[in-house]
C-alpha cells in the first residue's frame, strides 16, 4: 500500500488493484508541484469527494473527465454533477458501502459544512463525510474535514482502522490537540498521518505536538509527491 500526500487534504491511495485519489485538489494548491500533475493522477482509477468545498473538489470533474473515472461521494452531490457536469458518479450515503474491484470504502459521519460556489454564494452541496477504506488486510479512516466526534467511537467498533489521515491544521477543522485527541480517546491506531495543514498560513504548520500526544503511534509527517509504504 502507497499512501501519496497530494498537500493539502488529497491523497493518492495505491491499495489492492485501485488508485484512488481522495480529495485531490491540485490546480491552485500553493503546495502542489504542478509540474507533477501528471505523475499524481497516472493509472488512477476512482475519484473519492469528501464534501463541496473547492479545497477538496474543484478538480474532480476535470479529473473525472480527463481520465474516464468515475466520481463517489455524497448522493445529492453526485446527482446534481452527473445532470449539470455529463460526468460518471456514484452517488451513496453515510452508512453505506461501496466496492472498487478488492477495495471497500464505507463512508461515515463528519462535522463540518458543504458547499461550492455559486453565481449568487454558496450552493448546498449535500452533506461532509469521511471514508473507511479497506484493502490489503488493513482499514485506512480519512476524516475528511472534521471536529472530533463521539461517533468516533462507532467507528473504531465497526471498522477498527488501522491508519488515520485525520485533519489536523485548525481554523477549519480540528487543529493538533483536538486530532490527537480523537486518535487516543477513540481509535488504536497504528499509523496517523495528519493533513489539512501547512497550506495556509492560519494553519499549523508541523505535527510536533501531534507526536508528543500519540505515544507508541507512528505519527508520519507527509512529504508531498513522496509515498509513505505501509
Amino acid at each position: 500500500m502507497n499512501i501519496t500526500w497530494l498537500g493539502h487534504a488529497g491523497f493518492r491511495i495505491e491499495i489492492g488493484t485501485q488508485v484512488l485519489l481522495v480529495d485531490p485538489w491540485l490546480t491552485g494548491n500553493p503546495v502542489f508541484p504542478e509540474a507533477r500533475r501528471a505523475e499524481a493522477v497516472a493509472g488512477a482509477t476512482a475519484i473519492l469527494v469528501s464534501h463541496g468545498h473547492g479545497d477538496h473538489s474543484a478538480d474532480a470533474i476535470a479529473l473525472a473527465r480527463e481520465l474516464g473515472i468515475k466520481v463517489y461521494g455524497i448522493a445529492e452531490f453526485m446527482g446534481w454533477w452527473a445532470r449539470s457536469e455529463g460526468i460518471e458518479t456514484v452517488g451513496f450515503n453515510k452508512g453505506g458501502t461501496v466496492t472498487l474491484g478488492d477495495v471497500k470504502v464505507t463512508m461515515v459521519n463528519a462535522t463540518h459544512s458543504s458547499s461550492v460556489d455559486g453565481p449568487d454564494g454558496p450552493v448546498y452541496a449535500g452533506t461532509e463525510s469521511g471514508y473507511m477504506i479497506s484493502g490489503e488486510g488493513k482499514t485506512i479512516y480519512f476524516s475528511g474535514d472534521t471536529d472530533v466526534m463521539a461517533d468516533m467511537a462507532v467507528f473504531e467498533a465497526l471498522h477498527a482502522p488501522d491508519i488515520g489521515i485525520l485533519c489536523a491544521g485548525g481554523h477549519y477543522t480540528m487543529d493538533m490537540r483536538r486530532a490527537s485527541y480523537a486518535a487516543k480517546t477513540f481509535f488504536h491506531f497504528s499509523t496517523v498521518i495528519p493533513c489539512h495543514y501547512r497550506t495556509f498560513p492560519a494553519l499549523e504548520q508541523n505535527a510536533d505536538l501531534m507526536k508528543a500526544e500519540l505515544s507508541g503511534v507512528d505519527v508520519i509527517e507527509p512529504e508531498v509527491m513522496t509515498p509513505i509504504t505501509l
